[in-house]
């Protein structure tokens, strides 16, 4: 199912409602690439803005809507053509029809939507951590430094055929890395499951 493998997906769906690490640290990525990229959370009242700085995205090229209600597809459309990535928790409400035009209007940006939760019409992508685990404590002393964890892809299209991926989300820096493998690399204790 080839395709360019440069060409950006226009929906991306996390599953996990709890936990945001892994579409701040999607998120993340564009605004470590190109200084200019602009990010929106919305209809993520709850969102720790210390977790998105320390994910790297920057603040003053992040727009915020808290609670837009029943305007939220009016909202992601038109913030669309001014971000690049839009962080969303959408509402289990949306039509198939809202959806499919949301869906085209991305495209046509450009704008990469990644949903906090299921997309009511389904996604292109779907994304889900499952299996993490936390390093660093000892018996009764020291500091979380990383968590590793494991990454399930599936999807339509060209992503039609599962994948998994080991990340370290965050790494000691705060950010996404990849561990270490192969001769290289250090026995880590001290793994707290999650």
């Amino acid at each position: 199912m080839g395709g360019d493998p440069h060409r950006r997906v226009s929906g991306a769906c996390a599953r996990d409602r709890t936990d945001l690490s892994l579409p701040l640290a999607l998120a993340a990525g564009p605004a470590d690439a190109t200084p200019a990229t602009w990010s929106s959370a919305i209809n993520l009242p709850d969102l720790g803005l210390a977790a998105v700085i320390g994910h790297g995205i920057p603040m003053n090229r992040l727009l915020l809507v808290d609670e837009p209600g029943e305007h939220l597809p009016e909202v992601v459309a038109a913030l669309a053509p001014v971000c690049d990535v839009l962080l969303v928790r959408p509402h289990t409400w949306l039509q198939p029809r809202t959806t499919a035009r949301l869906a085209a209007h991305l495209r046509r940006t450009g704008s990469v939507l990644l949903s906090h939760g299921p997309w009511p019409d389904g996604a292109q992508l779907h994304l889900h951590i499952t299996a993490a685990a936390w390093s660093g404590l000892g018996s009764g002393y020291g500091q979380l430094l990383h968590r590793r964890v494991t990454v399930r892809a599936s999807g339509r299209g060209s992503a039609s055929r599962p994948r998994t991926a080991d990340l370290l989300l965050p790494d000691e820096s705060g950010r996404v890395g990849v561990p270490m493998t192969g001769a290289g690399a250090q026995p880590v204790s001290g793994d707290v499951a999650v």
